[in-house]
């Protein structure tokens, strides 16, 4: 055996042994290995028998130790695919999920060309935007600086014009700007919901989760003052909680929208809102 620990005949320090004794589902292992290693995983399958550099190993098993604590895969891989793009994301910024690219599909069929995406995170909506719509005019916002220098890299990395802008919802907007499309995913959770302290919530940013007692504060701002943006036919687009349909719903009839609609996720959860400013005609 020499000086190298063997398991089951194989150096512990390849491929396959380090994936088999992580404590960690295969898939999320061969991932963090990839990292760690910088090997894509048909190399690593490919020779995964043979013993790997040291500073691998031991980036592998810092990274295997921080994900059995929950860290989530995402910020150790440092990226999430959305929409078939990959996209940087950090603990400054949400982790994409596959719910709000229905906020994107949504989004598409209506007419811009000036579009806003509001609380834009990591930039996926807004960049999404700019790229399947090369002819519209999209403006990513964000009261966070670091979540605007991630969505910054990810536009500049993908391709995509966006103008951003830092400020809290509409301030961030220069005055008497109007708009043809309005899209968010705002925070929508409660404070003290007992969903805070499972799964990968507990280390994403509380700002984009949380919004007050209720989880509606961020929607009912962004709702009201939304008229005063949007051009006359102009829509809003509302990604929010499973159980806050009627309740978004209601506050946009009662700010004035019309055609207002509830959409489904892919899980059948009512998870979109929209409605239309009414033109000068209405």
């Amino acid at each position: 055996m020499g000086d190298r620990a063997e398991r089951g005949g194989r150096p512990a320090d390849c491929a396959d042994a380090l994936v088999a004794a992580s404590g960690l589902p295969r898939l999320e292992a061969r991932a963090l290995l990839e990292a760690a290693t910088g090997r894509d995983r048909s190399w690593l399958v490919a020779h995964g028998d043979e013993p790997l550099p040291f500073a691998a190993v031991g980036e592998f098993l810092r990274l295997a130790a921080l994900r059995r604590a929950g860290r989530p895969l995402a910020y150790l891989l440092g990226e999430r695919e959305f929409r078939g793009r990959m996209f940087r994301v950090d603990d400054a910024v949400l982790i994409p999920r596959p719910e709000t690219e229905g906020l994107v599909d949504w989004a598409l069929e209506l007419p811009g060309p000036r579009v806003v995406d509001l609380g834009t995170g990591s930039g996926v909506i807004a960049i999404s935007l700019a790229l399947e719509r090369p002819d519209w005019t999209v403006v990513g916002v964000d009261a966070s600086a670091r979540a605007l220098a991630t969505a910054r890299a990810n536009a500049i990395r993908l391709g995509a014009r966006v103008e951003w802008r830092q400020g809290d919802w509409w301030t961030a907007l220069a005055p008497g700007s109007k708009y043809d499309l309005v899209v968010s995913n705002p925070p929508y959770i409660a404070a003290g919901d007992e969903h805070l302290a499972r799964g990968d919530l507990p280390h994403e940013p509380a700002m984009a989760l949380v919004s007050g007692e209720t989880g509606l504060e961020a929607i009912r701002t962004i709702i009201a003052r939304a008229p005063q943006w949007l051009a006359p036919g102009g829509w809003l687009l509302l990604e929010h909680g499973h159980d806050q349909a009627d309740a978004v719903a209601g506050l946009m009839r009662a700010a004035g929208f019309v055609d207002v609609t509830v959409r489904r996720d892919l899980a059948g959860l009512e998870r979109l809102c929209g409605g239309r400013r009414p033109d000068r005609r209405a």
